[in-house]
């Protein structure tokens, strides 16, 4: 396979002017879906904040120098490049900044981070932000699983065509069944994102990576006149009393004898995120090379069956591994989507990675899963940890519905 990637780990970390940087990586706070913080707010409401954030945190870059903007969205509203493209003119974007949304599911975020990258890495453009946005308030539902489909894809002699509207949560039950990971298991390494996401934010270790958000809030839904408006400062879906035990009393939820429930599976959620990035020689030109907090050093997606789509990571991260040349022992964090538990833990099992190494502020059970906007999270997440704990490599994965799974390598400066 052809690559612009430098393999091997020396060649990775050192510092070359084609390398793509990223200047900032800022996201909203990540809300429960319909209760949370975020229940009254639009998805490009949340996109507008971060993108104007990313604005603010480089307040000499000009922003007509931004060629493109690639935003992740699963469950768009208003068309999604519409409204996304409206939010970006509304904050200070000029006309001459292309947009588009992209649409890979879990990893939509990822892969627009992944495109501008491509992008700037073959010259087409010089700087971009990547991101995403989701409100799975407004818009989950038969949007997330199509009711209105062609007759010969639910007759189709292809089981895998079949079984890419799986529920997710059966496809996670499948995972359990088929490598065994028990609901003990589960319900333990649940717990633990809430127990790691709770000391995390307790510490402040969430607040470089957060922009705050003031939106509307209607406090009582029989009476949609009334208005207040709130500022929301913090991931609202933390749960820090969760344990083993109290997690061990909830139903299953997919299935009347399954293992997944919803105190250990990721959450409906609502947020958005972005990044700037561009090429370190334009960063150099600009005089902006000091605000560089790291680099991304390639991306990998690999398909499977749709029916334990949770996998996705177990294969997607050694193809990414071989791709860059870098060994599992020289990866710092693990910031691997916890879309559910089952998957989650088999992934970290099949890898035969240290659990301790992986999503070290707690993951998509306590923090959530907004879709669109997941991997761009992730990598927020990422960064601020990588240099507080002065590791250099960290990877960033996720499962992704319909039978995928993507990973990126990510270096800090």
């Amino acid at each position: 396979m052809a690559s612009f990637i430098q393999k091997g780990t020396k060649n990775i970390l050192q510092k070359q002017p084609n390398d793509i940087v990223f200047l900032s990586a800022l996201r909203t706070p990540v809300t429960r879906a319909k209760k949370g913080g975020f229940k009254d707010a639009h998805d490009h409401e949340l996109l507008a904040n971060v993108l104007k954030a990313t604005l603010a945190a480089n307040p000499n870059l000009d922003p007509k120098l931004i060629n493109d903007v690639h935003i992740g969205t699963v469950l768009s509203e208003l068309g999604g490049s519409k409204a996304g493209r409206m939010a970006a003119c509304h904050v200070g974007y000029p006309e001459t900044t292309a947009f588009q949304t992209v649409n890979r599911a879990c990893s939509s975020g990822l892969s627009a981070i992944t495109g501008v990258a491509h992008a700037i890495a073959t010259g087409m453009i010089d700087i971009g932000v990547g991101g995403g946005m989701e409100s799975m308030t407004k818009n989950y539902g038969s949007r997330a699983i199509p009711t209105q489909l062609w007759e010969q894809l639910r007759e189709s002699p292809s089981k895998d065509a079949r079984e890419c509207i799986m529920s997710m949560g059966l496809t996670a039950e499948n995972v359990a069944e088929r490598y065994g990971v028990s609901r003990t298991d589960q319900d333990e390494f649940a717990a633990k994102s809430h127990q790691k996401a709770a000391k995390a934010q307790k510490d402040g270790l969430f607040d470089k990576e957060i922009v705050p958000v003031t939106t509307r809030w209607h406090p009582n839904p029989e009476q949609p006149e009334v208005e207040e408006e709130i500022t929301v400062t913090k991931d609202d879906g933390i749960r820090p009393t969760s344990s083993p035990e109290s997690l061990a009393k909830m139903k299953p939820a997919f299935k009347p004898d399954g293992t997944a429930t919803a105190g250990n599976s990721s959450q409906v959620s609502d947020g958005a995120s972005a990044a700037l990035m561009m090429r370190r020689s334009t960063a150099t030109a600009l005089g902006l090379e000091k605000n560089i907090i790291g680099k991304w050093a390639g991306t990998q997606v690999v398909g499977c069956r749709p029916d334990e789509m949770g996998i996705g990571p177990a294969l997607a991260i050694p193809k990414l591994l071989d791709y860059t040349g870098v060994e599992k022992k020289e990866v710092g964090i693990w910031e691997i989507n916890e879309a559910f538990a089952s998957q989650a833990i088999h992934c970290v099992r099949e890898l035969g990675i240290d659990a301790d190494k992986v999503n070290p502020k707690g993951g998509a059970i306590a923090l959530g899963h907004p879709l669109g906007a997941t991997g761009a999270r992730q990598l927020a997440t990422l960064l601020p940890e990588l240099e507080r704990q002065g590791q250099e490599m960290g990877v960033v994965s996720m499962c992704i519905g319909t039978g995928m799974g993507m990973a990126s390598l990510i270096v800090r400066e």
